[in-house]
């Protein structure tokens, strides 16, 4: 049964990462599952459920990729870490991050628990963040700066699918994001020690 769930969201992700929202229908998600129509309904409740189940995925797998903990990681090396992570995680499972983050489906509204675990991988990313950060922020100016880190990263990984963006080549964008997500969170760093 978990075998079968698997198979459904990716083949949703997949169908969302190519050929956006208006490609998924439970036809085509069991048709690239290999699995019936009833199944699908015997897993969720349709298009709907789908799309919640993925968008709850996609946020999970932004928590786990942000979430570095190793003890040998000075607290700015974990961020830089997780948002390296981040940025793989962006490139590998494409459907969601589109989901979660991009084009949406104007007619899918996330679910209290979806909208839960979106809030969750915030906050996760935003203890990480403070970590790096002195201790007399104020929870605002916590929020804030990893908020800023996260906006610059999207607007990274969403600037690589730009056509205007064809004059770097595909395996600079990654250095490219890497260097400005470090450039900013040592200036934020700076600047908080300063005050």
């Amino acid at each position: 049964m978990i075998e079968s769930k698997a198979k459904i969201l990716t083949a949703a992700s997949e169908l969302f990462a190519t050929a956006g929202a208006g490609a998924l229908s439970v036809r085509a998600i069991s048709k690239r599952a290999g699995l019936s129509t009833i199944g699908i309904y015997n897993h969720f409740n349709g298009k709907q459920g789908i799309l919640d189940a993925l968008y709850i995925e996609g946020f999970q797998m932004v928590m786990s990729a942000v979430q570095v903990e190793d003890e040998n990681l000075a607290p700015r090396a974990a961020v830089l870490q997780g948002l390296s992570n981040y940025i793989d995680l962006a490139t590998e499972h494409r459907g969601h991050y589109e989901l979660i983050f991009g084009r949406g489906d104007p007619n899918y509204t996330p679910s209290s628990a979806a909208i839960a675990v979106g809030e969750e991988a915030f906050n996760r990313l935003t203890y990480f963040v403070s970590r790096a950060l002195p201790d007399t922020l104020s929870e605002r100016e916590k929020r804030e700066a990893a908020l800023q880190l996260w906006a610059l990263s999207h607007g990274y990984v969403s600037l690589q699918d730009h056509e205007a963006t064809e004059l770097i080549p595909d395996t600079a964008w990654r250095d490219l994001m890497m260097r400005a997500v470090t450039t900013h969170l040592d200036a934020l760093i700076a600047k908080y020690a300063d005050q």
